[in-house]
């Protein structure tokens, strides 16, 4: 199966790749690749890390699952092509953007956010578990992809400096835990999710507290 992955996370993250648990997790992923429909297309498994390098990143996002239906996982939490519709946890993310920059929004509908832009900005679009079964929420969690992306929070913690991280839910929360929040700056809300956006996700005013916080460190806020 070819993936693709920047050269800078490989070298970081070579001691994963190297490890006992990721040769189980690769085997497991490619047998599961073998019998049936995985998302999201196998080159597309490190998209996040292939479209931002170590040294681009600015904020990073924390996900969960990839979507599991047909057409919508693309390796980048949260972000789905346009000609598919508009998950509601990406929906609440454009309106909380919306409140947060009025001025940018357009009639009675928030406008989806550009992801691929926030990418290509150094936003790093990680979820937890990088592959699911098609129809299956969580069926790959447990195998090992929360060790590796717990590695690559802490080792990208350790490795940079005044970074944002966005927390979004229980889940990112817990793997927040490794990052020295002297280095780095953390914020924490419910997940944008339908559950939970009204206990606290909306009115976080996360996007304009990152653009704040990289702005005072002498970088480029982010054009959400």
């Amino acid at each position: 199966m070819e993936v693709r992955i920047d050269e800078s996370w490989r070298r970081l993250l070579q001691p994963e790749f190297d490890s006992p648990y990721f040769a189980e997790l690769a085997s497991f992923v490619k047998s599961e690749y073998s019998r049936g429909r995985v998302y999201p297309p196998g080159k597309l498994i490190f998209a996040a890390f292939d479209r931002t390098p170590v040294d681009k990143v600015k904020v990073v996002i924390l996900g969960q699952d990839p979507y599991h239906e047909p057409g919508q996982a693309q390796g980048l939490a949260f972000y789905v092509p346009p000609d598919v519709r508009t998950p509601p946890s990406l929906l609440n993310i454009a309106k909380e953007l919306a409140d947060e920059y009025p001025e940018r929004a357009s009639g009675a509908r928030p406008r989806t956010p550009d992801l691929l832009s926030w990418a290509d900005q150094g936003v790093l679009l990680l979820n937890a578990t990088l592959t699911v079964a098609a129809e299956r929420a969580g069926s790959h969690q447990g195998r090992g992809w929360e060790t590796f992306t717990d590695a690559v929070v802490r080792r990208l913690a350790e490795a940079r400096e005044n970074l944002v991280f966005l927390l979004w839910g229980s889940y990112a929360q817990r793997k927040g835990a490794v990052i020295d929040r002297s280095r780095h700056l953390v914020l924490t809300s419910a997940h944008p999710s339908p559950l939970s956006a009204t206990r606290g996700f909306f009115g976080c005013n996360h996007f304009r507290s990152a653009n704040d916080y990289l702005a005072s460190h002498g970088m480029p806020p982010i054009r959400w």
